[in-house]
């Protein structure tokens, strides 16, 4: 173990990742793995998670996969109780699935209000839930992270029902971080903003207003970006941090104070 890994106390730990076969799940199960963790991770797609796990494994710690849809209910006590059996444990979750419909709140039907509360909210309610018992049950404590997004801090025009998701994935995590800091589980999310992902919908023109005049940074954000927010947040860095939202956006959040676009960069 390095000097740098022992920072993060991370050194042995025992993560679940949800959705971590590719993207932003796949990047963090990488800087979690360096600092010592275990990792079982959770996907669709046998290959997508052998490949993640291979690559943890060759980092020097464990990597398991656990193969299940957590947007079904009655899988998600078999995906926790694999996880932990395949890890001999579980003090560490983050959950990166979601994503958006668009359309406007006039075009929103009650069936993808529904779709996107489930896709977005409700499953990681119910395997937070899941995870924080085995921690409780093992008496370990433990960290856990949800994916919000800045559309839920503000208004989401064409992204109604998801930034309602977001938004209310944000005050569950605030209510799980004080109900369960009594049993040393804390609870905190991270709010991305503009995040290249291989499902990313893109277009040139967007990608170049995104890193020319939305984002303060000038860039556009990478799943590396997030993994390191991950790796803070479930870090023993993040030791006095709960019930917090850590925005990752470059500051596109507090651009919105420049509806015009922003100054011109000098630099």
């Amino acid at each position: 173990m390095t000097k740098e890994a022992s920072l993060f106390g991370l050194t042995g730990k025992k993560a679940l990742i949800i959705g971590g076969g590719q993207g932003m799940g796949e990047a963090s199960a990488g800087f979690l793995a360096r600092a010592g963790c275990d990792v079982a991770l959770v996907d669709l797609v046998p290959e997508r998670a052998e490949h993640v796990a291979g690559m943890v494994t060759g980092l020097g710690t464990k990597g398991a996969t656990v193969i299940g849809d957590v947007l079904d209910d009655a899988q998600i006590p078999r995906i926790v109780a694999e996880a932990e059996e395949k890890l001999g444990g579980l003090d560490r979750m983050i959950s990166i699935v979601g994503a958006a419909t668009w359309g406007s709140l006039l075009e929103t039907s009650g069936a993808i209000w529904d779709q996107q509360m489930h896709l977005n909210l409700r499953y990681f309610f119910l395997i937070a839930k899941a995870v924080a018992n085995v921690m409780i049950r093992r008496g370990t404590g433990g960290r856990i992270v949800g994916i919000a997004s800045v559309d839920g801090q503000r208004a989401s025009p064409m992204r109604g029902a998801y930034g309602a998701a977001k938004a209310g994935l944000i005050s569950v995590v605030q209510t799980m971080a004080v109900e369960w800091a009594p049993h040393n589980i804390s609870v905190n999310a991270i709010a991305p903003g503009h995040i290249v992902t291989p499902r990313l919908f893109d277009t040139p023109r967007r990608a170049e207003g995104y890193a020319n005049s939305l984002v303060p940074v000038r860039r556009r954000g990478t799943t590396d970006d997030i993994g390191k927010a991950a790796l803070f947040l479930l870090s023993d860095l993040a030791s006095y941090v709960n019930g917090t939202t850590l925005d990752v956006d470059g500051g596109l959040l507090v651009a919105n104070l420049f509806p015009q676009g922003l100054p011109a960069h000098n630099g």
